[in-house]
């Protein structure tokens, strides 16, 4: 991060499900503003559910809440059989959000949040890392292409009017691929 000490930004898994409902709200509210799109309905269940499991991973700024993702093994949206291209053990990121302030000031905080989900996901063993995001939030697609994810399918749009595009960063041959490989 730049102009500030290692210190000053830290990692943990969340255990606060207010605060990380609150900074994903926040940022949906912002997003929605900023591109003049509805904001997503958020579940504080599906939140409080998220954090118990370990599955939100918050990034703090000098103690303060600045960034936070979800890394699971099982998808939290409905999948088609042919909506990403094969994996042998896909990872899911979800519920990307940054703090406002930061995302006012062009703060790199969600390139760092997608760069820990991918080397997360890939030190647990995935193949892959897929997520889903709303097309019309074109500075968020573009980060995700830029750190190497690519769209799959079409834009997709639900019975809700709500927009998603698929999106998947691979990491070469999966495990499958790999043992063979060593034979």
């Amino acid at each position: 991060m730049t102009g500030s000490t290692a210190v000053d930004w830290t990692w943990e898994t969340a255990e606060d499900p207010d605060e990380v409902h609150a900074l994903l709200r926040a940022c949906d509210a912002y997003q929605a503003r900023r591109y003049g799109s509805p904001a997503p309905v958020r579940n504080t269940g599906t939140t409080e559910r998220r954090v118990r499991s370990g599955e939100v991973h918050l990034l703090r700024h000098d103690g303060e809440a600045a960034g936070m993702f979800t890394l699971s093994w099982d998808p939290p949206f409905t999948l088609a059989a042919d909506a990403f291209p094969p994996a042998v053990r896909p990872a899911y990121l979800g519920r990307l959000a940054v703090a406002p302030r930061l995302l006012a000031d062009s703060a790199p905080t969600g390139a760092t949040c997608v760069r820990r989900a991918a080397e997360l996901a890939s030190a647990r063993g995935a193949d892959a890392l897929r997520s889903e995001a709303n097309p019309d939030l074109a500075g968020t697609v573009k980060l995700l292409e830029l750190l190497g994810f690519r769209r799959h399918g079409d834009v997709l749009t639900d019975a809700a009017g709500r927009r998603t595009v698929r999106l998947q960063k691979s990491f070469g041959p999966g495990p499958a691929a790999r043992s063979e490989e060593s034979r």
